[in-house]
């Protein structure tokens, strides 16, 4: 029982501190130190070490928890739409506008590492299902994973930026990058062989 206590215990804390980094990097930027995350969370900076090991692994944490939370629900949302092609892009537009809107977060995340192809494809497992249906129906073309759409979003997302407020920038290239998932007679190279399997994402406190 105590060692039960202790790890929800360790949770709770785990929480509070991802919590804390999502709000103060929206209120402040992406410039605030581990220390301030800390302070905020009213956990002490020691504990937040011992959890996280370092202000990058805060930000990936809260970055996880932030996709996991907002856009993931998003993906799972098209998974039964009638048109799989528009249900697509509709998912990847509103995962851009919703990652766009905490530029501090998103850009705390780009300079942590954590915003990445990888781990936007772990979150956007989901839409493979769509994503074939979308193959079968002609709206796309054949040769697409889900690991391009994650890479659509990510370099959608690279052009978001504080003095475009309303997302003109990403909207304008996703709609680019959108255009180039129409059926074509022109196969696309090969991916890199790194590629891990992707599996439907779950926030670090979330599940395995």
């Amino acid at each position: 029982m105590h060692e039960q206590r202790q790890r929800a215990d360790a949770l709770r804390n785990a929480d509070r501190i991802v919590r804390a980094a999502i709000a103060i990097l929206r209120e402040r930027g992406p410039e605030v130190s581990l220390d301030e995350i800390a302070r905020q969370a009213g956990i002490g900076s020691a504990t937040v070490y011992r959890r996280f090991g370092d202000r990058d692994g805060v930000i990936r944490a809260a970055f996880e928890t932030y996709f996991a939370e907002e856009v993931e629900p998003l993906v799972l949302a098209a998974r039964d739409a009638a048109d799989p092609g528009g249900a697509l892009a509709r998912a990847l537009t509103a995962a851009v506008d919703t990652l766009a809107a905490h530029h501090g977060l998103l850009k705390a995340a780009r300079q942590s590492g954590a915003s990445t192809v990888d781990i936007a494809a772990r979150f956007m497992g989901p839409l493979g299902a769509v994503l074939v249906r979308a193959q079968q129906a002609g709206q796309v073309r054949g040769d697409l994973v889900v690991r391009d759409l994650a890479a659509i979003v990510v370099m959608a997302l690279a052009t978001a930026h504080p003095r475009d407020p309303a997302h003109h920038d990403p909207r304008r290239y996703l709609a680019l990058l959108l255009s180039g998932l129409r059926p074509s007679d022109d196969g696309l190279p090969a991916p890199s062989s790194a590629e891990g399997p992707v599996t439907s994402g779950r926030s670090w406190a979330g599940g395995p």
